[in-house]
């Protein structure tokens, strides 16, 4: 019972063993023997399982059929999911095929399904002080955005940049927060021809201490 209930876990967090494996710290190996029946977790670390997917130790070996979410604080009933986190967005590649993945963030359900975001690790100081180097951004897969969204910005197949989005007829201005940085208009032609691309909208700030 443990191992099927392990599976349906992390399946409906959205992860692969290998990313449970990578979050858990422990060896990939190691899942796919508790989710096959194979071996079974120690007490301390069954507890860390059932802290990690806000359910009970009872709920995961098949005891109790009411998992208990929200029973203890800081639990909660919102089964979202797990987005990689990349370093820097290549072009022509799809987010979901980038292989520098610096770790993992999971966001809630009322943000969808997980497919349709992806976390990016800021570089550089251009948006301080809001977002600093370092700090990772939640972003919703778009390909276009409003006046005002803070926006992630492929320019010339470049490094994706983040900043805020000033459109106009002529064409667009990359806006950053920190008044030591010029904005950056690019015209109509520049977007088709560069090109300048909007990867996506920044919903969440993730900010690293």
């Amino acid at each position: 019972m443990f191992a099927q209930t392990l599976r349906q876990l992390r399946k409906e967090k959205g992860l692969t063993q290998i990313q449970f494996a990578r979050l858990f710290s422990v060896a990939s190996g190691t899942i796919a023997m508790w989710e096959t029946g194979k071996r079974e977790p120690d007490f301390d670390t069954m507890q860390r399982l059932a802290d990690f997917f806000g359910v009970t130790v009872d709920y995961l070996l098949g005891r109790d059929e009411n998992p208990s979410y929200g029973s203890a604080p800081g639990r909660s009933n919102k089964k979202g999911g797990w987005v990689p986190v990349i370093g820097r967005v290549q072009a022509g590649i799809p987010v979901e095929a980038v292989e520098e993945v610096l770790g993992y963030e999971e966001i809630q359900q009322d943000l969808n399904g997980p497919e349709e975001y992806f976390a990016l690790q800021v570089k550089g100081d251009s948006m301080d002080p809001k977002i600093s180097n370092g700090d990772v951004v939640i972003v919703r897969k778009q390909e276009d955005c409003d006046n005002g969204d803070m926006a992630v910005v492929l320019v010339n197949n470049g490094q994706a940049t983040v900043k805020k989005i000033k459109k106009s007829p002529s064409g667009v201005m990359l806006i950053p927060s920190n008044p030591a940085f010029e904005p950056m208009f690019y015209s109509n032609d520049d977007i088709e021809n560069l090109p300048v691309v909007i990867l996506g909208k920044v919903v969440e700030l993730r900010a690293k201490f």
